[in-house]
């Protein structure tokens, strides 16, 4: 079934179409593959890129809008991708970026498209595993820079992802919730501390 893309602020669109305009924006990027891409290159599939900060005793996560995301595409491919950011002025061009996360995301996407169940897409970044995924709200309808993941949205892990967390396979937010808790849990401060082994450093 097909996916419900949010659609993007319109000023953060243009701020992203003015950088692909600017011939100095484009080769300061560190983004080889987008100076070095023939034809056009076009903003898609505007993602609002959430952050999860802390998850809740009841286990509800705290979430917040950090910015949309583009994926920059030329030909056939996406070569980039295109972060924007809110400011005190409003929508602000942040930087252009490529690597494993924009094929993993392109890849998730198609993933996604092939299930029965209406979503809207998402990202959800949890920045204390330095991990990203992509978030299938089940609410399609919502505004897309608004809510927090449903119990029983999906959320998947993009590649590559934490240790011991599979990448590219759909988690239920119920889930995968407690593991992320876990892992963000601080350890105990009573345990004493290990001496450092001989030859270590201190």
């Amino acid at each position: 079934m097909p996916l419900h893309v949010p659609p993007a602020p319109a000023p953060a669109l243009r701020t992203v179409l003015t950088a692909l305009g600017s011939p100095t924006a484009v080769r300061e990027a560190r983004t080889p593959s987008l100076r070095a891409a023939q034809g056009p290159a076009t903003p898609e599939l505007p993602l609002p890129v959430h952050v999860l900060d802390r998850i809740t005793p009841d286990g509800a996560s705290a979430t917040r809008l950090a910015g949309w995301r583009f994926l920059i595409r030329c030909g056939e491919r996406a070569v980039a991708a295109a972060e924007t950011r809110l400011t005190p002025d409003g929508w602000a061009f942040s930087h252009f970026f490529e690597g494993p996360y924009v094929t993993a995301t392109e890849r998730a996407l198609r993933q996604a498209e092939t299930m029965t169940q209406a979503y809207q897409p998402r990202l959800l970044s949890v920045p204390e595993l330095y991990m990203l995924t992509l978030w299938l709200h089940g609410d399609y309808e919502a505004d897309g820079a608004e809510g927090h993941p449903a119990a029983t949205d999906l959320l998947v892990p993009l590649a590559p992802a934490p240790p011991g967390i599979a990448a590219h396979r759909p988690h239920r937010v119920a889930d995968l919730l407690p593991v992320l808790t876990q892992r963000l849990t601080p350890a105990p401060t009573s345990a004493p501390t290990p001496a450092p082994l001989l030859g270590s450093p201190a």
